[in-house]
């Protein structure tokens, strides 16, 4: 363990990271604390035991028996079959003996248990087989490996398509197969931005490259690999409706709050070739890029797990169809109402399973929900769990009077009108990845469609063939929409010396009266033609900041967004007054940051008085009401005041680093007051500490009751500051990043958890915090957490509180490298309080910050 940590004492480190040992958190949340819909009850039939591990996966075997995998890859945990009896209560437990375990996707299918997880062989999918008909499986394969993420980040769901292929899903650091098929619905993916990116703040993800997370479909043997769709975060789970249809729940990237490049947990339909937009930093797309695929619906701020439709519930209609979604973080299940919208769906949502009182407000247990199943006998089975907390199995029925179809289902006329633009859309994709003869001709009528899931799949089949086809018909088309998805199809696939011919056919259109979606269409298509065929001569580059000029700014923030950013590119004259403009007008921290972040590495086109005005704008202080109502209803819904992300101050100050050096001498001499301006968090003065006591869990979880009342703000507030846990945590609005955002921990871990996280900090270690250890040929060890993972290096910071401080060390140079099980944080931290500022410091972090929280009322 470094010894520069060591002087460092966060209290509260790391919490997020470390589990509360099941001989302590036995028992799950009582169901009398969680509320269902009217009709519905639920029921706690059982919480996990030491043995029987943290619970993350489920799946149902052919005689209705539950497949359990617990989360433990330290203790290799191995899977569980529950049967249950016809009271809904497990009758049976058995333990399946084969060397695989910490599965994160379970599927039976083709008579054979497919694991995504863990096993003798390393990470990858395996599939466990009964060869001797005896009910107990006796073979175990590795069907394939899969490099790069692991765990959280890694390989995750698996399902059975309607076309019996297996789909599998992958998060956003898993590296794709080297064996993929050539005929791949999709492919040609790229970051696609004007104006360089900026990595995370942190350097989480950084120097990844697209396609970011992705969907395969293979064989039962798990060959004939193709990519189905990508540009997906960290997606751990995906159902398939009664009409064959996927959709997933996708995650945030929750060190973003605050920035415009926040995308928020969402709903997507899964669609062949589809691209969704996720690319890391600060390049994420927004959803009114048409080279992707838009949301069904916005979730809000959470921890995405396992998902599945109401299929064979017995419950009414309208929950039968529904799309169940698992919110880990904030502890709830929500149930997304699907309408068929063209070939795809909008979708709306509610708490279907939630706490009766928000954690901030008194809850007792958090409800960290996992997976789920419907169950032969048509009840919904949940688990909560993961990183080593306290299981409990769930059983959800319902109760009161069946519902009628009618309440909520479309007219006849309408799902007969969705039904056929879906089978018009899997038409089309029948095309994707191959070539055919007719696929042109069936596909281009469609490029002119309303509908933008059909539009997106008549491009895909004609990007699916040779570019000379149809480079001349792209290049003529008259009609609008057909125009502007075909030229975007060109500027994707064409070569250098067409951008002259495609800028020219876009210009037709500038005397056309183009809705706003179609504005952002085709500047959406001038990007593309830059980024991907590069930069025009300087009399074109003319050409185009005279026709983009006049429209800047325009009527609305989006089409300001990328208004700006073409004209910075071209290094439009005027482009930074009119940028400082919007700026100074902005209401939103998002916009604002928008026209900073755009005019960060300008050189040109500067006064000293806009320089001035751009560095006071990073100088100020945050308003935490200056976001839009959509991003403050994300935060009211779970129950949190709104806080920018861990990786915000980072972002704000590389955004600084840059436009300081787009300076010159004179200026940044002139400027040197205001470019060095940095965020005070002012905190109270530290006490002196002594030794008190080595505290172990056996010394303060008697007392952990003792934490609901008659606790003393001041005293937390004093021993979270003493303990410097604002030098790793953001915590609200203040504090650092190298640990994760504690704000909220409470709603998805218990006291118990909370104090075990601080006292035995290397019982459970995320993956997203873990640090690695590195084996140099020459013999030298190197430790730290990894930041960048390219084809030649890897660079680590070993100092994780000097995080700009990197080690870099290529790729030939290592002989060996492992996950350490060491947590970052050294043990000890809270020897130095009594236990009663110890239980005060619980209930300091439990509230949030708040001094009007239940805690500190009076005994």
């Amino acid at each position: 363990m470094s010894k520069i940590w060591l002087p460092f004492s966060c209290a509260a480190s790391l919490l997020l990271l470390a589990g509360q040992p099941q001989s302590l958190a036995a028992t799950a949340t009582p169901a009398s604390e969680l509320k269902v819909p009217d009709g519905f009850k639920i029921e706690l039939l059982h919480s996990t035991t030491v043995e029987e591990g943290s619970w993350i996966c489920l799946a149902i075997d052919p005689k209705g028996r539950l497949i359990v995998s617990p989360q433990d890859d330290k203790e290799k945990r191995p899977l569980l079959r529950l049967t249950l009896g016809g009271d809904g209560q497990i009758a049976k437990t058995e333990t399946i003996k084969q060397p695989v375990w910490a599965a994160m996707g379970l599927l039976y299918a083709f008579d054979s248990l497919y694991v995504s997880g863990n096993g003798t062989n390393g990470l990858g999918l395996y599939r466990l087989r009964d060869t001797n008909g005896d009910d107990q499986f006796d073979s175990t394969e590795l069907l394939r490996k899969f490099e790069g993420g692991a765990g959280e980040h890694g390989s995750h769901a698996l399902a059975l398509g309607p076309d019996k292929m297996l789909y599998y899903m992958h998060g956003n650091f898993v590296s794709l197969p080297k064996d993929l098929a050539s005929s791949s619905p999709h492919k040609n993916y790229a970051d696609d931005q004007v104006l360089p990116r900026a990595e995370d703040g942190n350097g989480f993800g950084a120097g990844r490259k697209p396609p970011g997370g992705f969907l395969l479909r293979m064989d039962a043997d798990a060959k004939s690999v193709e990519m189905i769709a990508s540009g997906l975060r960290n997606t751990y789970d995906f159902a398939i409706n009664p009409e064959g249809e996927m959709f997933c729940f996708d995650s945030d990237m929750e060190c973003d709050w605050g920035t415009p490049w926040y995308r928020p947990t969402r709903i997507y339909h899964l669609v062949s070739g589809g691209d969704y937009g996720f690319r890391e930093g600060t390049a994420k797309w927004p959803k009114h890029y048409h080279d992707a695929l838009p949301p069904v619906v916005d979730i809000g701020i959470g921890s995405p797990t396992g998902v599945k439709f109401g299929t064979g519930a017995k419950f009414p209609e309208k929950y039968q169809r529904a799309l169940y979604a698992m919110d880990w973080s904030y502890g709830r299940i929500v149930a997304v109402h699907l309408t068929p919208r063209g070939s795809s769906y909008t979708g709306s949502f509610e708490n279907f399973v939630a706490p009766k009182s928000l954690r901030s407000a008194g809850q007792k247990s958090p409800l960290n929900v996992t997976d789920l199943e419907i169950g032969k006998d048509g009840a919904m089975y949940f688990t909560t769990g993961g990183r080593g907390t306290a299981t409990g199995l769930y059983r959800v029925t319902f109760a009161g009077p069946e519902a009628s179809r009618a309440e909520f289902a479309p007219g006849a006329s309408e799902l007969q009108a969705a039904t056929a633009a879906r089978a018009l859309r899997h038409k089309l994709e029948t095309f994707h990845g191959k070539r055919d003869a007719t696929a042109v001709d069936f596909a281009w009528p469609h490029l002119n469609s309303d509908d933008r899931f059909l539009r997106y799949a008549a491009r895909i089949a004609i990007e699916s063939q040779p570019v000379d086809q149809w480079r001349e018909r792209a290049l003529e088309e008259k009609k609008i929409n057909a125009s502007l998805t075909a030229l975007l199809a060109l500027a994707r696939l064409g070569s250098a010396a067409d951008q002259t011919p495609l800028l020219e056919s876009l210009s037709r259109m500038r005397d056309e009266k183009l809705t706003e979606a179609q504005s952002l269409e085709a500047l959406r298509v001038l990007e593309v033609v830059f980024a991907r065929l590069g930069r025009p001569s300087q009399d074109v580059t003319d050409e185009v900041i005279a026709a983009l000029d006049p429209l800047f700014p325009a009527r609305s923030e989006m089409l300001n967004r990328e208004l700006c950013q073409l004209l910075v590119y071209l290094e439009a004259p005027g482009v930074v007054k009119k940028s400082l403009a919007l700026l100074a007008q902005a209401p939103t921290q998002e916009e604002q940051i928008t026209y900073i972040f755009h005019l960060r590495n300008l050189k040109r086109g500067w006064t000293m008085d806009d320089r001035k005005a751009y560095f006071s704008w990073l100088n100020r202080a945050r308003d935490p009401k200056a976001h839009s109502a959509e991003t403050l209803q994300w935060f009211k819904d779970v129950g949190r005041d709104y806080s920018d992300g861990a990786s915000f101050p980072k972002f704000m100050a590389n955004i600084r680093k840059d436009a300081v050096a787009a300076l010159s001498d004179g200026e940044r001499a002139e400027l040197a007051t205001l470019i060095t301006g940095q965020t005070v968090v002012t905190k109270p003065p530290s006490k002196a500490r002594t030794l008190v006591k080595e505290w172990k869990m056996d010394d303060l979880a008697p007392s952990l009751p003792q934490t609901s009342q008659g606790r003393n703000f001041e005293s937390g507030k004093q021993a979270f500051n003493d303990a410097q846990c604002f030098a790793c945590h953001r915590f609200g609005n203040d504090g650092g990043s190298v640990g994760p955002d504690i704000t909220a921990v409470s709603s998805r871990f218990t006291r118990a958890d909370v104090l075990s996280s601080i006292i035995e900090p290397s019982k459970v270690v995320s993956e997203q915090y873990q640090n690695i250890t590195i084996t140099k040929k020459d013999g030298d060890d190197v430790t730290g957490r990894l930041v960048e993972d390219t084809a030649d290096k890897v660079v680590l910071v070993v100092n994780p509180l000097a995080p700009d401080s990197r080690t870099e060390i290529k790729k030939s140079e290592i002989k060996k490298r492992e996950a350490s099980k060491i947590s970052p944080m050294p043990e000890g931290l809270v020897n130095t309080l009594s236990k009663e500022e110890i239980l005060d410091l619980l209930a300091y972090i439990e509230s949030a910050g708040k001094r009007e929280h239940a805690a500190f009322n009076s005994k």
